[in-house]
């Protein structure tokens, strides 16, 4: 059994919101850089260049790459062997975000309540995905999530005997009705299996992962390259100005379900589809 203080994680949580709002993964800012260069809208390749020139700035500047600095999404991966101590994980996990909104100079867009609309001031709470895992490792990984793509998102009880072309369909009709509302170039999480929920968690997994790591299994690697292809011939293009450029990566997350349903849920992300990770 390994003691970790949650003082730890708070410094953690902390550390990974800034980082994840200042810094594009590389592997996706190279995505977009190879983007630029292959796109055949004039327009279009102008605006790419504009958004690589924006990252860099911000880097530089140590200035977040969006207004929109998200809400704060954790997903934590708790080892079993670890025993926490010195108060309450969520606590910590909340304050760990009040401390990177507050002194990142992080826009702070969270309000109490969805109804009565009154800003908390500190972006919390957080929204906290935790899974129990085997060791004694921590796992953090941050994604803020800006609301101009989460706003597109959609979800949908397919019937199981729904084709492999009406899922693609699906995730065609998302993006399209998207248009440039996600500020495109986007990339699409998909969830595929469980149930209601679970799906549009699976969505939301699929966005951090790595746009340089394509699925495991063939088949879905194979899908994921086929409905990116099928996406970019939309010509919503870079900032929805046309072009050829408008998804950058396609990523599917699959879980078993019921035999009466398929639900499918499709998250979209921003050009600056942000996620950090750290391991304690």
């Amino acid at each position: 059994m390994r003691d970790l203080p949650v003082s730890e994680i708070t410094q953690a949580v902390k550390q990974l919101f800034i980082e994840a709002n200042y810094t594009l993964p590389s592997d996706l800012q190279e995505r977009m850089a190879c983007a630029a260069c292959r796109e055949q809208n004039l327009l279009g390749k102008q605006v790419l260049n504009d958004l690589l020139e924006n990252l860099e700035a911000a880097k530089t500047l140590q200035v977040p790459i969006c207004q929109d600095t998200g809400m704060a999404v954790l997903f934590l991966r708790l080892g079993q062997e670890v025993h926490l101590t010195g108060g309450r994980l969520q606590d910590a996990v909340n304050e760990g975000v009040r401390q990177a909104y507050l002194e990142g100079n992080l826009r702070c867009s969270v309000v109490r309540d969805p109804l009565r609309r009154e800003n908390t001031n500190d972006n919390t709470p957080a929204v906290l995905h935790l899974e129990l895992t085997e060791g004694d490792q921590v796992e953090l990984l941050a994604a803020p999530k800006g609301f101009g793509s989460e706003n597109m998102s959609r979800i949908q009880m397919l019937p199981p005997s729904a084709s492999l072309q009406e899922v693609v369909a699906f995730v065609r009709e998302t993006v399209r009705l998207a248009g440039s509302n996600p500020c495109p170039p986007i990339v699409v999480g998909v969830g595929l299996g469980g149930d209601f929920e679970l799906a549009a968690l699976l969505a939301k997994k699929a966005l951090c992962r790595p746009v340089s790591e394509p699925h495991p299994d063939p088949f879905y690697a194979e899908l994921e390259a086929s409905i990116l292809e099928d996406l970019n011939q939309l010509d919503i293009g870079p900032q929805g100005f046309g072009g050829n450029t408008t998804a950058l990566a396609v990523h599917i997350e699959t879980y078993p379900t019921h035999i009466a349903g398929l639900p499918a849920a499709v998250n979209i992300g921003c050009h600056v589809t942000r996620h950090q990770r750290m391991v304690l």
